[in-house]
């Protein structure tokens, strides 16, 4: 019998993939799939990335590039955080990875020592759990406000950041839940990150997607430059899922580290992608804003098609994502059998951290979106 480590065995594969990938096959077998699963938006990647990209290939840019990216996107991305998100960073801030999750695998190996501990903030995206116990740390829970639409409300936060936090974990706008964290939110993350000298992970890879009120970065506040590790990419704003970029920013003590990780391992982001990013930054924003606007109308249809039949549940603000209470705990065997006997492929909450929710992702087009409502309706909590 083999054996294999401890870090890994203990690691639980993916809800959200797992979901996704059954549906996928099931399709693949004719069936009539509702897939409101994934995290993937539905439309292109705008023609300009992709002709960028297309061209970078054309004039051979198909070699290793710098281990933290190339120059202009480098620079492009400082940019954008100085101009977007009131971010003072250059461009020799900045380390360009293939895939957001690689810069959060990257920051957290870098900081954490055998048993540290990480404040994630319930329902939590499925993989900081995995990622957290991989590189040794151990995780302390925070559930969230249900009733304050699971933002921070009446939670009880001096209790869960303390001398003994290496590091919180922010993600805003939220997945599973939308949840967008506000600026009275962030700084009583941001007081307790001062005072017990804790570091933040700022997970912002949703900030495109906000439908009425505006995103906050944590790295912009005062007292934050020095402790803060903002995470983004280009899979959700631009729709290149799979493109596998992002990039992150951090002081310069922890980039010399992260640096040290990235090279050893994955090298360096795709070439011909990171030019295809520098096209998503400098060119056009019009089909950015275009997706967002869909985003939004999505969201009003498919809280309308819930409230309809007497479900209820918030309009979220961000992100693309309904949390959404069932009649069981046991929701994944929920999720199973909407999609064994409705054709619907939706998420278990327990995934996140919650059970008793299922995550609904409008991913999808907005017809499609409301007909998987009515299909599994009947089987929500009413």
């Amino acid at each position: 019998m083999y054996e294999y480590a401890s870090r890994v065995m203990d690691v639980k594969p993916s809800a959200t993939v797992r979901i996704s990938s059954l549906s996928k096959e099931l399709k693949s077998r004719g069936e009539d799939i509702v897939d409101l699963s994934a995290g993937d938006p539905d439309f292109p990647t705008p023609d300009h990335i992709r002709d960028r990209a297309k061209t970078s290939l054309d004039e051979g840019q198909t070699h290793y590039t710098p281990a933290n990216g190339v120059p202009e996107l480098r620079d492009a991305i400082a940019q954008k955080l100085r101009n977007e998100n009131d971010v003072p960073v250059s461009a020799e801030e900045i380390i360009v990875t293939p895939g957001a999750k690689q810069g959060l695998f990257e920051a957290l190996f870098s900081l954490l020592e055998e048993g540290d501990e990480v404040v994630v903030f319930d329902p939590a995206w499925v993989s900081y759990e995995s990622i957290v116990k991989m590189c040794g740390g151990s995780l302390s829970r925070v559930k969230l406000d249900v009733e304050d639409d699971f933002t921070l409300g009446d939670t009880d936060l001096a209790a869960a950041i303390t001398d003994e936090t290496r590091a919180v974990i922010v993600n805003s706008p939220s997945n599973p839940t939308g949840a967008v964290f506000s600026r009275e939110n962030l700084e009583r993350i941001r007081d307790l990150a001062v005072d017990h000298d804790a570091w933040v992970i700022a997970d912002e890879i949703y900030e495109k997607l906000t439908y009425g009120v505006d995103h906050v970065s944590l790295a912009s506040m005062d007292g934050m430059a020095d402790r803060t590790v903002t995470i983004n990419g280009f899979s959700k704003s631009h729709a290149m899922t799979g493109w596998r970029l992002g990039y992150y920013t951090a002081p310069d003590s922890l980039l010399t580290q992260t640096g040290k990780v990235q090279s050893h391992t994955v090298t360096c982001a795709t070439s011909f992608a990171q030019y295809g990013a520098v096209a998503a930054l400098n060119g056009p924003q019009e089909p950015v804003k275009k997706m967002q606007t869909l985003f939004e109308k999505r969201r009003d249809a498919a809280v309308d098609a819930l409230l309809d039949r007497g479900i209820d549940v918030s309009y979220p603000d961000g992100a693309f994502y309904l949390f959404v209470p069932v009649d069981s705990q046991d929701d994944v065997a929920v999720c199973e059998t909407l999609l064994k006997d409705e054709g619907v492929a939706v998420t278990p909450g327990s995934a996140f951290g919650i059970s008793g929710y299922v995550r609904i992702s409008y991913a999808n087009t907005q017809d499609r979106v409301v007909e998987g409502i009515e299909r599994m309706a009947h089987r929500l909590d009413q």
